[in-house]
Formats: C-alpha cells, sequence, structure tokens
C-alpha cells in the first residue's frame, strides 16, 4: 500500500490471516461439536422440530427482504454517484453493501444453526457430566463469536487494503449492509420469540397451569424456535453490525486527523486482531476453570483472561507502533466500559443481587406491585448507564483534550474498537443463552431423568445472565457507535467548524423528532408482538379444547404455532425497515443538515435510555420469576408466581424485542444519515423528481404508522 512501511504492509496482512484463522477456528469448533451423540430418538425428535422451525423462519425472512436488498443497491450506488465519487467507489460502495448483507446474514444463519445442533447436544451431555454440558454449550456459541470476529475483520480489512485512503466511502456501503440485515433480523427474530413465549405463558403457565416446556402446549415448539431466531441469529447480526460500523467510523475519523498518519487507520484494525487472539485464548478456556458447578463465573473469568492479555497487547502496540500512548488509554477504557456494563447489568439483572429480588418480595402483593417495582428498577438503571457512558466519553475528551475536536471523536471510535475488541466473548456468552434455553427444553419434552435436567436448569441461569449481560454490552456498544458516526457526520457535512447550536429552531426541531422516534419505534415493536401473541393465545386455547390434549394422548399441531409466528413477524418487517430508513432522508432533505445533526443527537440520547430501560426492567422481571419458581415466596403455582409471570410476560416483548431492536435502529439512522451527507452539502435545492420521491417516502412512513395501529385480529373473528 502507498506510504506503509513494513510493518504496516506486514500487519495488513497478518490481520488477514487473523481473520481467517477466528474463521478456522469456527470450523474446527462445528467439526468437534458434530462428534458429540445427540441423545435418544424422543430428544432428536424434539431437536429436529427446533431446526426445522427456525431454518423455516430464517429462509421465509430472507425470501422477503431480497427485493429490497436489491433495490438498496442501486441506492447505495446512487449515494455515491450523485455526490460525483469516481465509478469505482460508487461501484464498490454497492459492491460492499451486498458484501455486509450477505457477511451479517451468514453470521445468523449459520451461527443459528450451530445452535440448533448443540442444544442437542448440550442436552444429552447433560446425562454424564455438568462440565461436559458447559464445554459443549459455549463452544457452540463460540462458533457464532468467531464468525463475527472473522467476517467482520476479513470484509473491513480487504476493502481498506483495496482502497486505501478512500476505504471509508466503501466501507459505508459494508456497514450499512451489515446493519439493515441486523435490523430486520433483529425485529423479526423478536417479534417471532416473544409472541411465542409471552402466548406460551399466558395460557400454559397462567390459564392451564402446567409448567414450562410442557408438551401439552402448542406454542412449546414455536418459543424455542424463538429463542434461536430472536437471541442468538439477531444477537449475533446485531454485534456484527456494531463491530463493523466502529471499524468504519474510526477509519472516517482517521482520514481527517492531521498531519495524515496511517497509523491511525492501522492501529484499529491491529487491535481488533488481537481481539480476535485474546477471544480464542479465553474462549477456549471456559470449561477449564475449577469454579464448582457456576457456568456464568467461568465465562466471567474467561472474559477476564481475554481483557488483560488484549490490555497489555494493546499497550505495547501503542508505544513501540504508535509511539502515543493516548491511542492505549482510550482502547484500554474501551475494555473497561464493556467490563463495566458485564458487572452493573449483572447487578440489576441478577438472582443474587437486590433489585432482581425487590422485585420478587413486591410480587406478594399482586401483579400491580410487581410491575411497579419493575419499572423503577429499569428506570434506575437507565441513569446508570448513561453515566458510565457518558464517562467513557469524558475519558475521550481529557486523552485528546489539546488535540482538537476531531481527535476527541476519533478517541470516542476507538473507545467501541477496544470495547467491541472481545466481540468473540460476547457473541458467545449470548449464544450459550439459547443453546441452554433449548437443551433445558428438550430435556422436559423428552422426559429426562432428574440429575440430567437439574444440570440443565443451572446452565439455562446461568444463560439467562449472559443474555442479559450481552444485551447491554450490544446497547453501549451500539451508542458508541452512534456517537462516533454522529462525529463522521459532522466532520463530512463541515459542522464542526459552526457547531450544532441547539438555539437555532432546526437544529432543536430536529432533536424533538429524533427524540420522539425510539418510543414510535418501540410503540410499532411493542403492537407487533401484541398482535402476533394474540393470534398464539387463541390457537393455544383452541388446542388444549381438543379431545386428548390436556391428557397427554394425543400430541399438539406444533407446526401450526411455529407458522402463525413466522408469518406474523414477517409481516411488521419491512414498515419497520422503512421507518429506520426513509425518516432520516425526510428531515434531512426538509429541514438540510443541521436539523438532521440534531435528529441524531435526540435518537442517540433517548435510544439509549429507552433500550437500556427495557432490556433491564426485562431481565429483572424474567429472573425475579425465576427465582421465586426455585422455591422463594412459594415456589411455582403460587399466588406471587402468577403475578411474577405477568411481570415477566410484560417485560418479555421489552427485553427481547423492542428494547434490541433500538440498537440496530439508531446506527441505521446514522448510516442513512451518513450516507446522505454529501448530497446534503452538494445540493441546496432539489430538482422536482427528487421532490417526488421524498413525498413518496413519507408516505411509506405514515403507511407504517397506520398499519402499527391496527388490532389483531382473532380465530373467532373478532377484533
Amino acid at each position: 500500500m502507498e506510504g506503509a512501511t513494513l510493518f504496516e504492509s506486514a500487519s495488513l496482512w497478518a490481520v488477514i490471516v487473523i481473520a481467517g484463522l477466528a474463521l478456522l477456528y469456527a470450523a474446527l469448533l462445528a467439526r468437534g461439536i458434530l462428534r458429540h451423540d445427540k441423545g435418544t430418538a424422543r430428544m432428536q425428535s424434539v431437536a429436529g422440530a427446533i431446526r426445522r422451525g427456525a431454518n423455516t423462519y430464517l429462509r421465509t425472512q430472507f425470501r422477503r427482504i431480497v427485493a429490497l436488498i436489491a433495490v438498496l443497491t442501486i441506492g447505495l450506488y446512487l449515494t455515491a454517484a450523485l455526490a460525483k465519487q469516481p465509478l469505482p467507489i460508487s461501484v464498490g460502495r454497492a459492491a460492499a453493501f451486498l458484501m455486509g448483507s450477505l457477511f451479517s446474514a451468514a453470521v445468523g444463519y449459520i451461527g443459528m444453526n450451530m445452535a440448533v445442533q448443540g442444544n442437542i447436544r448440550v442436552a444429552s451431555a447433560a446425562r454424564r457430566s455438568f462440565t461436559e454440558a458447559l464445554r459443549i454449550g459455549y463452544r457452540a456459541g463460540t462458533i457464532t463469536g468467531m464468525l463475527t470476529d472473522g467476517l467482520g475483520l476479513l470484509g473491513g480489512t480487504l476493502i481498506f487494503m483495496i482502497y486505501g485512503k478512500m476505504a471509508p466511502e466503501v466501507l459505508l456501503g459494508f456497514g450499512f449492509g451489515g446493519t439493515l440485515l441486523a435490523l430486520f433480523m433483529r425485529v423479526g427474530g423478536g417479534i417471532y420469540t416473544k409472541a411465542a413465549d409471552v402466548g406460551a405463558d399466558l395460557v400454559g403457565k397462567v390459564e392451564v397451569g402446567i409448567p414450562e416446556d410442557d408438551p401439552r402446549n402448542a406454542a412449546v415448539i414455536a418459543d424455542l424456535v424463538g429463542d434461536n431466531v430472536g437471541d442468538c441469529a439477531g444477537m449475533a447480526a446485531d454485534i456484527f453490525e456494531s463491530y463493523e460500523v466502529t471499524i468504519v467510523s474510526a477509519m472516517i475519523l482517521g482520514l481527517g486527523l492531521a498531519p495524515f498518519d496511517l497509523k491511525w487507520i492501522i492501529f484499529p484494525l491491529l487491535v481488533r486482531a488481537i481481539g480476535v487472539i485474546s477471544s480464542i485464548i479465553g474462549t477456549y478456556a471456559v470449561s477449564i476453570w475449577p469454579t464448582g458447578g457456576d457456568a456464568f463465573k467461568a465465562m466471567d473469568l474467561s472474559y477476564d483472561l481475554s481483557s488483560a492479555i488484549s490490555t497489555i497487547s494493546f499497550f505495547l502496540l501503542a508505544q513501540f507502533y504508535v509511539h502515543d500512548l493516548r491511542v492505549f488509554f482510550v482502547t484500554a477504557m474501551g475494555i473497561v466500559l464493556a467490563i463495566a456494563f458485564n458487572k452493573y447489568t449483572a447487578y440489576f439483572t441478577h438472582t443474587a443481587h437486590p433489585p432482581v429480588r425487590e422485585i420478587a418480595r413486591s410480587s406478594r402483593t399482586g401483579a400491580a406491585t410487581t410491575l411497579l417495582t419493575g419499572l423503577a428498577v429499569g428506570y434506575e438503571s437507565s441513569v446508570w448507564a448513561i453515566l458510565i457512558i457518558a464517562l467513557s466519553i469524558f475519558g475521550s475528551v481529557v486523552v485528546f483534550a489539546s488535540a482538537g475536536v476531531t481527535f476527541v471523536l476519533y478517541g470516542v471510535a476507538l473507545v467501541g474498537i477496544g470495547m467491541l475488541s472481545h466481540t468473540g466473548n460476547n457473541v458467545s456468552m449470548d449464544a450459550f443463552g439459547p443453546i441452554a434455553d433449548n437443551a433445558g427444553g428438550i430435556g422436559e419434552l423428552a422426559g429426562m431423568d432428574p440429575g440430567a435436567r437439574k444440570i440443565l436448569a443451572d446452565l439455562d441461569a446461568a444463560g439467562n445472565t449472559t443474555k442479559a449481560i450481552t444485551k447491554g454490552i450490544a446497547i453501549a456498544s451500539a451508542v458508541i457507535a452512534a456517537v462516533s458516526l454522529f462525529g463522521s457526520f459532522v466532520e463530512t457535512t463541515g459542522l464542526q467548524k459552526t457547531g450544532l447550536d441547539i438555539a437555532n429552531p432546526y437544529v432543536f426541531i430536529g432533536m424533538l423528532i429524533g427524540g420522539a422516534l425510539p418510543f414510535l419505534f418501540s410503540s410499532l415493536t411493542i403492537r407487533a408482538v401484541g398482535r402476533a401473541a394474540a393470534l398464539i393465545v387463541e390457537e393455544v386455547r383452541r388446542q388444549f379444547r381438543l379431545p386428548g390434549i390436556m391428557e397427554g394422548t394425543t400430541p399438539p399441531d406444533y407446526d401450526r404455532a411455529v407458522v402463525i409466528c413466522t408469518s406474523a413477524a414477517q409481516r411488521e418487517l419491512i414498515g419497520l425497515g422503512a421507518l429506520a430508513v426513509l425518516t432520516p432522508v425526510l428531515v434531512g432533505f426538509i429541514l438540510r443538515e443541521e436539523a438532521l445533526g440534531g435528529f441524531l443527537a435526540g435518537v442517540i440520547l433517548v435510544g439509549q435510555l429507552l433500550a437500556v430501560f427495557m432490556a433491564n426492567a426485562g431481565g429483572a422481571w424474567d429472573n425475579a420469576k425465576k427465582y421465586i419458581e426455585d422455591g422463594q415466596y412459594g415456589g411455582k403455582g403460587s399466588e406471587p408466581h402468577k403475578a411474577a409471570v405477568i411481570g415477566d410476560t410484560v417485560g418479555d416483548p421489552l427485553k427481547d424485542t423492542a428494547g434490541p431492536a433500538l440498537n440496530p435502529m439508531i446506527k441505521v439512522i446514522n448510516l442513512v444519515s451518513l450516507l446522505i451527507a454529501p448530497l446534503l452539502v452538494a445540493h441546496k435545492t432539489l430538482p422536482w423528481p427528487a421532490i417526488v420521491a421524498l413525498a413518496l417516502a413519507g408516505v411509506a412512513v405514515v403507511a407504517a404508522i397506520w398499519y402499527s395501529k391496527k388490532e389483531a385480529v382473532l380465530a373467532t373473528g373478532k377484533e
């Protein structure tokens, strides 16, 4: 590469090799997982139904969005061509968009399939030992983590090696492709999983009084499928696009630093490569720690090991290559931020800590007090989350205070680079959750012996905590990535010279609209869950009325519930995607770039607060229910348990649909704004075809909102 030293050229090729090593490690793990036995014929039958349902859902989703991807590929080409970028850049941006979409889809699809291959093997291993079941479950999840690391690093590095200083223009397409797919997979998977979960719980646990994962419940397979398409495929795509976006923003800001030096671009790539190596070491060590059967402690220790390796390596890289320890401090700050979110989220969502126990105690006086206490916990947790992130950004300000605004924003991007350097660990911990949950469901449905089911229950409890923690990290990474993209937007539009004056009415109007959008988006997703869950409730009720279902002599029609959830989730995707993609276009071209800057600030701030509130309140309600199910306050079937189930049911669409969906929404909006920024600067007046296109975009947004107001049509035909 032009201007690169021998070390820098060799480093880029080393990054490519390390990305390949991550993919090779994933392949070796997959090979090892598939060698383990799959248990009894009954266990295999249940696992087969889960696998078929999950693959049917994802294939249906990909078919539904392929036309939109084709249209947006042309749109990505035009965003560069109309800004008078050279033809190779315009074509490269469109091609990178396709590559980002493909990589994101591959991470979700392959990772999910390995998860559903792992769940049956974890269930089978639980008949022998806790350690073996933990090792299989975590390594099955690690496959998804290594795919995220490998493909994200490979795509970003190849584009930089091909395009050099122009790489950020192309990387925008790569980041947008991953982000858009993540939005669809997060939203669709979230609607699916919570419709099935809410429907199954409301009828099974509350109305009929049967246990979770009871084979008589027609929605039980759909519920287990939902864990995979929501918590596995959806979360993997979500973190993958944060991984991409922080690379994009760091490169854009690095190119804006004066005087220009290639080290500002290569350092973030080397940090990510170091993160891959430390993640491989850490994830492999999980089953080695002598933790006495504490699965979460084993994963936490491995995360700390990876953090220690990375921190030492970042220091050496900053000292002997960059010759500037400031970059070490901000990347190390990112690791501290990730660890802080691990501990903070565990405090608010784990059964061992006061917030969850307070919710459980409140259930003794009914569902209303359970809900009120959970709301209070969620609101409080949002305050501490925003302060942790604010301290991280302030740290970048302190470190780069004397170097100027662009260096400060570059430092924020490096905080995100450091925070997601252990993406392999983060995704492994998240994917472990649905794998353990599914293994427990298989154990229940297949009637495994009590000893094995106790092991599976312990793994599931650890999985609930890891899912909650990784949701916190995903939200924090989304905000850091969005702030970095916001900095890139300010750099691209030249607003760093004039600043964003909130006394300017246009900026303030944009901020108000941006602050309102996360509430509107959450309303749409929660309504979508409500519509789909109502259909599942009616279907489960209908089947319970059939002769032989409650007696256990006739199996329910599991496939019917799977079809209902799949269809309901797919109907919502395009409207929600249109809202995220078109709103910044409308604000930008109607109110111009200053208003769009205010709009982005509003989206980031309110989106962060709302996402953390929903994720933590939902996670706390969930674990309060499990705390009671473990024998506290009367245990299963008691009045406190029924109140806790209602709290969990309310929290489910918050923590697994609306809250997580805000992560990709925030990044989609920021990336779209960054893509159209050169057009806003270049075209102060619009030709009539553009005005017509804006009018059609406005109609599409209104149509999406109107559709969200529809109530579910139940099986009885009444609304």
